[in-house]
């Protein structure tokens, strides 16, 4: 099985259905297998008190404003969902909340995502785990204990996963990757593991396939400078295209791991051998 990529444009769309479609359009020009969004009832997910402090966005001088600035409602993913459609590529949300989780219900997407976020809210994990579709954990800032408490929610559900090594930092120092992790967390676990990188550039990301990595996880953007709290943990069009060739050319180079001469390698045996 190959490697599945998928492009995370999670809020990087900044409220524009235009932006997000350029940036859907990259994800099929690199050649990845599905895009990412992210879902949230900004008052479900944030405290009033929160929301009600000040900061300065595009969108007005509150984080109630800038929140609710960056939500997609249902008129921009039935679009995004048609256009997805058009576009053959795959499409789905990591759900913030169970009343966002409840509203991504109504698309047929195949594949759920658990935000690393998101990993010890028992409340969400039952309520993704009960849809039954192929999910995507991501463990960044977890401990192992809370880890096994997931997976156990979905191993009781049935549900299938697939665990996703991360380091929650934004962007992460490339000495923070940790990358022999991955094969770790497939001995534990005993399922996939994929890697969910925010570091820059797509060294890191090419070498976690490299280490074992079934699926690779990164946020996409058209510009790093643009407004946005993930911007610059993102790579831009041309880096997301090197990355997805890298992906493909790595799987080659590490091939199946038995031992068989090679057509060209037996004529050089019978030059050098006789």
């Amino acid at each position: 099985m190959s490697v599945f990529i998928t492009a995370e444009i999670g809020i990087n769309h900044n409220g524009d259905l235009q932006l997000a479609k350029k940036l859907i359009d990259t994800a099929v020009i690199a050649g990845c297998d599905a895009v990412k969004f992210q879902k949230r009832t900004v008052d479900k997910v944030y405290t009033q008190e929160y929301l009600a402090s000040p900061r300065k966005s595009p969108w007005g001088e509150t984080q109630r404003a800038q929140k609710e600035g960056l939500e997609f409602g249902k008129e921009e993913y039935d679009e995004i969902d048609r256009y997805c459609k058009e576009k053959g590529i795959e499409w789905f949300a990591s759900a913030w909340d169970v009343d966002s989780q409840i509203f991504l219900r109504q698309y047929d997407l195949k594949y759920n995502k658990v935000a690393s976020a998101m990993l010890t809210n028992d409340e969400l994990l039952q309520e993704i785990a009960s849809e039954g579709k192929y999910t995507f954990i991501a463990t960044g800032m977890s401990t192992l204990d809370e880890i096994d408490h997931a997976v156990d929610i979905f191993e009781q559900a049935g549900c299938p996963y697939e665990l996703m090594h991360c380091n929650s930092t934004y962007p992460m120092p490339v000495e923070d990757a940790n990358l022999k992790l991955i094969r770790v967390l497939a001995d534990i676990y005993k399922c996939k593991v994929g890697y969910s990188g925010h570091e820059a550039g797509t060294l890191v990301s090419t070498c976690a396939v490299a280490a074992g990595a079934t699926s690779i996880e990164r946020h996409i953007t058209m510009d790093k400078t643009m407004y946005g709290s993930d911007q610059k943990a993102s790579i831009e069009p041309y880096e997301l295209c090197r990355l997805v060739k890298d992906i493909r050319d790595t799987e080659r180079i590490m091939g199946t791991g038995k031992k068989v001469l090679t057509p060209a390698e037996e004529e050089v045996k019978k030059k050098l051998r006789g």
